[in-house]
């Protein structure tokens, strides 16, 4: 909550330092905080976990399917369903590696329930062509490499191991085109760096970048406008250091150079306290709680996994960029929030 205050009222400061500034600028902001009704609600109805884990379930397996279907029955090479393919490809990833979670919730032949949303989110995601998500599938890796003791059946082992063995599977199905996408941003990165075209997907983001570094060294402790950034980018341009496609960019596609470059270092650290203070707070459920049952470990689990998605998502793209990817982001964050501290009363009542 003071995280996303202090983001509310540091929009506010760039709105009263840039008067230009519309004011949709603190639409986010104030939104994502409004979000903590969602946790006073959770903490008040005390609504049963299973919820959360069914309705995970019947988004990830109903975005998967109609991905697909958009995918190889109407040959749409990058479908998003009916938003953007990279938010919608993030977003069904997010989903499906929280299901993996809740597996920690089922029991016997039950873990198949949420072993499903998993595959289902990695089909999903794969099906939209978007790479950014690896990196993400990488960072929850580790995290269950960290704390795998929590799968404590042999079933919720398999069906992390099934899950993970899928997305490297992926790879080797031509039909997936996962090959064919790594190949291509692997080669697009090499034509940029030897001086060849940038203007690919992953030669526009680099470009990006460099344009983003550029402009940060400028001004890298005050908060910049609009007006002020696209100047000092045409600037750039006109003298040959940039070319003119990233005029045409709305965001830098990066969260952390996004913030630094319109908010500066102040910027950045008020940004990475949305992150870093609900990771906190997630990671203290998990050391605090290590004989803990299910109903604790599982939506903690799922809360770490939100954040280390969307971290993973923002170091390609600009996740916060999306009213949509935002609120999903802050509404799951309390949601799973208020399942903890729930979950957690309920075993200090019940000791």
């Amino acid at each position: 909550m003071t995280a996303l205050l202090l983001s509310l009222g540091f929009a506010l400061l760039g709105m009263w330092l840039h008067p230009e500034m519309h004011l949709r600028s603190l639409e986010k902001p104030f939104r994502m905080l409004s979000c903590v009704t969602v946790l006073v609600t959770v903490l008040a109805v005390r609504p049963s976990r299973k919820a959360l884990w069914y309705g995970l379930i019947a988004g990830t397996v109903a975005g998967a399917v109609f991905i697909c279907y958009q995918r190889w029955g109407l040959k749409i090479e990058r479908p998003g369903g009916l938003i953007n393919s990279i938010t919608f490809g993030d977003i069904e990833l997010c989903m499906g590696m929280m299901c993996l979670a809740g597996v920690l919730d089922f029991k016997g032949r039950q873990v198949l329930w949420p072993a499903l949303g998993a595959v289902a989110g990695l089909v999903g995601s794969v099906a939209t062509g978007t790479r950014g998500g690896w990196i993400a599938v990488l960072f929850a890796a580790l995290l269950f490499l960290k704390y795998g003791h929590f799968l404590r059946t042999r079933m919720a082992q398999g069906v992390a191991m099934l899950v993970f063995g899928l997305l490297v599977g992926t790879y080797f199905i031509d039909q997936t085109g996962a090959r064919d996408r790594f190949n291509q941003g692997v080669s697009e990165v090499k034509t940029y760096f030897d001086g060849g075209s940038a203007f690919t997907n992953v030669g526009v983001r680099l470009e990006l970048w460099k344009g983003a570094l550029m402009l940060i060294e400028r001004h890298p402790w005050r908060i910049a406008g609009t007006r002020e950034v696209e100047a000092e980018m045409k600037e750039l341009v006109q003298a040959g250091r940039l070319q003119p496609f990233v005029l045409k960019a709305e965001h830098f596609h990066n969260d952390m150079l996004q913030q630094l470059v319109f908010g500066g270092i102040p910027g950045l650290l008020v940004w990475l306290a949305t992150m870093i203070a609900p990771f906190m707070f997630f990671l203290r459920i998990l050391h605090t709680h290590e004989s803990a049952s299910p109903s604790v470990i599982a939506p903690a689990l799922a809360g770490l996994l939100l954040v280390i998605g969307y971290f993973s998502f923002g170091l390609t793209e600009v996740i916060y960029w999306s009213v949509m990817s935002c609120m999903f982001y802050a509404q799951m964050l309390f949601l799973l929030m208020g399942l903890c501290l729930n979950a957690r009363d309920e075993a200090q009542v019940a000791a």
